[in-house]
């Protein structure tokens, strides 16, 4: 794939904690549009859905989520993307009178580029349908169960629609089965790693409200094998090494493929981005790290938030 619109992010400027093997991480060249879009939607929320409050969503002072999670998103597409992406974290705290931001969101898109805006629109339909008809109090007792219902949560075909939409690719009908099934080894990492880094905050969620068990891997781990919070942990990310390492093969097996349309194979290498931008941004963002602050230029945006 050729590389138009990100570069390289030194290596040593972050302990990847051994999750992405030697999957570079990439961002975004134009990341201030990920800015723009990301507090549309929460200003769109506060006036269509409800107040906010303090909300932490894709946001990082130097790893902002779909930055360098769709690396080579085109800069014009930047926008409508992280205001998709903020869209769904939002959708986390409430489903109800949402026709207003969809509405927007879809029309803006149309006016980019419509085909690919209606096959994003219609995955996120999917997303948000099967996502909405989960039970996120269900007790799962083992990974293997735990697993497919994490793939969806996170977003399988929401991130499609974004990496689509974002870089232009068109993926046959015909091939959804197959890229369903051979890129859920990378959602399943994906979703996984931020069991990992999100397990502190619900954990203390969890006792704080009493609940009975916890929607996380860590603690599906610690059901299934009788083992501590530590070594599930171990195992936990042992997993999504596996996982990691399993996807890897398939992008090289696909890159070898001459039946296998080109834009299959770009989405398949850029989800490897998504792995290691997705770790990235959890190593720092405010999302699952109390007291990181967002920077000067994220700050000033968010005051138009409280100003009247």
């Amino acid at each position: 794939m050729e590389y138009q619109f990100s570069k390289i992010v030194d290596p040593s400027s972050f302990d990847s904690k051994g999750l992405i093997s030697d999957i570079p991480v990439r961002k975004n060249l134009f990341s201030e549009a990920e800015y723009v879009g990301t507090f549309r939607a929460q200003e769109d929320w506060n006036a269509f859905v409800a107040p906010l409050g303090e909300f932490k969503g894709g946001l990082d002072p130097t790893y902002p989520l779909m930055s360098v999670d769709v690396p080579e998103c085109r800069p014009e597409r930047l926008e409508m993307v992280a205001y998709g992406n903020e869209f769904a974290f939002l959708y986390d705290d409430a489903i109800e009178s949402m026709a207003h931001d969809q509405a927007q969101m879809f029309r803006e898109m149309a006016a980019i580029d419509r085909p690919r805006a209606m096959v994003t629109m219609k995955a996120w339909a999917e997303f948000l349908r099967l996502t909405s008809s989960r039970d996120r109090q269900k007790q799962f007792e083992s990974l293997e169960e735990y697993i497919p219902f994490r793939v969806w949560d996170v977003g399988q075909m929401h991130m499609f629609g974004l990496i689509t939409f974002g870089m232009g690719l068109t993926i046959p009908e015909s091939d959804m089965d197959k890229c369903n099934k051979d890129t859920a080894p990378a959602c399943a990492a994906i979703a996984l790693a931020n069991d990992l880094f999100s397990w502190d905050k619900e954990r203390d969620l969890a006792k704080r409200d009493n609940l009975p068990h916890i929607v996380n891997a860590v603690w599906v781990i610690m059901g299934q094998y009788s083992v501590s919070e530590e070594e599930a942990r171990k195992i936990c990310h042992s997993k999504v090494v596996e996982l990691v390492e399993e996807y890897k093969e398939t992008v090289e097996r696909y890159k070898n493929d001459q039946s296998i349309c080109l834009d299959l194979k770009k989405y398949a290498e850029a989800l490897l981005y998504n792995i290691s931008g997705n770790l990235i941004w959890s190593l720092t963002c405010p999302r699952y790290n109390p007291g990181t602050e967002l920077n000067s230029c994220q700050r000033w945006m968010q005051k138009r938030l409280t100003q009247p």
